[in-house]
Formats: C-alpha cells, structure tokens, sequence
C-alpha cells in the first residue's frame, strides 16, 4: 500500500484531511483522502509509490496542526482468521523496518472504544511473534522505528510503522495526564499538556522553571494559572472574575480584575504569557502577536476558538494575519500549534521569539 494513516479527534475528519493534503502537495507529494465522518481517523492515498514513506521522512509531523499521531500503512488486513491473528498480521513482516515498540490501537471514536481492551488483549502474542520474527527487539526502544496495528474491529484493520523522531511519543497520540484534585478547572489539563506537545525535555528544563514571571489572560478561575504556580513561577492573572482563593494563598499569584484584551504588563520580566480567554480567533491571534511584538513576553500558549464551520480556512487566516504583523514588524519568530486530546473547538498555539 502507499497510504499514511492519521488518527484525530472524532469530528475533524475533514480538516485532518485537508491539512494532510495540502502539506504533502508542498512537497509535490499528491493523493486523496479516505474518510469516516466521526471516526476519528483519516487515511491518505497517495498516487505514487513510495510516496507515503518519503511524508513519513521529508513532511515534519509537528508542523501538522489536527493529526495526533501517524503511520505508514503497508497491509490491509482483512477478515482475520479469528484463531489466527498473529499470523495475519506476520504475513506482512517483510514489508516492516527493524523496530523498537508495539502499538496494537484503535481510533478514539465511539464506534471504536469498544475494540480498545482486544487492542490491548492481542498485543502480548503479537509482541511475542514479532520477536520471534526478529522484527521488534527484545526490549523496548524509544529511538527506533514503531510498528503499528490499527484495528477497526477484531478481525479487520491496518498494519504499518512510524518513525521515533517524527512523530507523537504518546499512544494514539493521546498523553495520559491526571486531574489534579486541587485544580481550580479542568482546563488546566489543556496547559499542561501543551507544555508536554509543545517543550522537549531540555526547554522544559530551560523555560519552565521556577521563579519566571508570567501572565494569564483571561484567567478566571486559575486553571492555567495553576499549571504555571506549581512549576514555581510568579503570576500575573487578568480577569474581571475571582480567582480561587487556593491560588491567592499560594503568594505567588497578584489578580488583576481587568479585561485581558486591554491589559498591558508594566513588569518587564515576563517571559510567558497564557490566554485561554473565548472570543473570535481573528480578535485573539491578533492580540497574542502584539504581545511578541510589543515585547511584553517571549513566550505565548494561547487557544484559538474555531467557527462551527470552515475550521480549517479559520485557522489559515489566523496564520496568516499573525506572520504578516510579525515580519512587518521584524521579529524573529517561531509559530506551532496542535488541535490537542483536551482541546474541543479549538486548537492550542505557541508562538515565541527566536
């Protein structure tokens, strides 16, 4: 096959796909799209061979804002034996690269939940036939190619492999993160884990540290405010709303009661500014690149709302209004953004000066 399979959240189908197409087509890489409304995950055909693994090498997999994770397909699999999966799945071995990791997953879809405990089931004996094979190593390597099995159901789906380093380190493309009980909202899961897509393990420990200051937008009632406490930092949170009280008592938060779009820092040390605040993604994105350009922070997560229609087109717009205010004002930047596991209608972007 010459496909790329790419899961997304359940009801982005199509702007998945449009994304994927327009990406490949950058790198004269041309195919079509294969859809399920509401499925949660996207197939792309490509026309020439050997084309689905030159995106899987060539096509920066972080540059994509809607797909979760990906692989390349190299066998469909069809009505499988039911006593004999593991073979079915083996028949395509030698299409497969020398890897390090297993994935037996599903789509995060509601028709597909139901396959995940199989998903989970199926892959001790296959991890032990791989092996026998000489495919997948004896122990588990972060560096080297994955090997996946999509499943659809229990005796139908998709075999392929991905690539450690251009690709998401979470299964499904889904990081397994915990409420925290004291947390004020459960949006705080929405920072944290753009801090996790967004920051490898040395800029974590480079700009996400104690004692940064930094501003919350829109911050009422301190769920990104509270990601930012716990690593240490100084908060500034703008809202007309009250704060939770849990958060004041921490001394680490000053509240600001004004609105976040009219607010202006006097602090000069601010290195992160969050915004969470809802209002028209064209209002918003413009906001967060006077904010770099004004050189009030070095450093923005902020989440765009998406219309309930032409979310793709949305999201192109709000691009390209940004990067012609940066480069007309000269400011060397960097720009990346993820339709995230705890995002709904809307997508999470970082924007930062280089």
């Amino acid at each position: 096959m010459n496909t790329l399979l790419l899961h997304c959240r359940p009801g982005f189908e199509k702007e998945c796909a449009a994304e994927i197409q327009d990406s490949a087509a950058t790198l004269e890489v041309y195919g079509f799209p294969r859809l399920e409304k509401d499925s949660g995950f996207v197939l792309f055909e490509c026309y020439q061979n050997g084309d689905a693994d030159k995106l899987m090498h060539e096509l920066d997999f972080h540059r994509l804002i809607f797909a979760r994770s990906w692989f390349c397909v190299v066998g469909q699999l069809t009505d499988m034996p039911l006593g004999d999966r593991v073979g079915a799945v083996l028949a395509h071995a030698k299409a497969l690269p020398k890897a390090g990791k297993l994935w037996v997953e599903s789509a995060d879809g509601d028709a597909y939940r139901q396959v995940l405990p199989f998903c989970k089931k199926l892959s001790v004996p296959l991890r032990q036939g791989l092996r026998k094979q000489g495919i997948l190593t004896a122990q588990e390597r972060e560096k080297m190619p994955r090997i996946h099995l999509f499943l659809t159901d229990n005796q139908n789906g998709y075999v392929g492999y991905s690539r450690s380093d251009n690709g998401s380190p979470f299964f499904m493309g889904i990081p397994r993160l915990k409420f925290p009980s004291d947390a004020p909202s459960r949006s705080t899961l929405k920072l944290d884990e753009a801090f996790l897509v967004f920051l490898n393990e040395e800029e974590t420990e480079e700009r996400l540290h104690g004692g940064l200051y930094a501003v919350d937008l829109g911050a009422c009632p301190g769920g990104w405010t509270y990601q930012l406490v716990r690593r240490g930092m100084f908060v500034s949170s703008v809202d007309n709303g009250a704060m939770a009280e849990s958060l004041m008592e921490t001394g680490q938060v000053t509240h600001f009661p004004e609105d976040g779009f009219k607010f202006v820092p006097e602090d000069p040390r601010i290195h992160w500014m969050v915004c969470d605040m809802a209002d028209q993604p064209h209002k918003v994105a413009a906001r967060m690149a006077t904010w770099v350009i004004e050189g009030w922070c070095k450093e923005t997560i902020f989440n765009l709302k998406l219309p309930m229609k032409q979310r793709y087109q949305a999201v192109a717009e709000c691009f390209a209004e940004m990067t012609a205010m940066l480069r007309k004002a000269g400011v060397r930047y960097g720009l990346q953004a993820k339709h995230l596991y705890h995002d709904r209608e809307e997508i999470t972007v970082h924007l930062y000066r280089i």
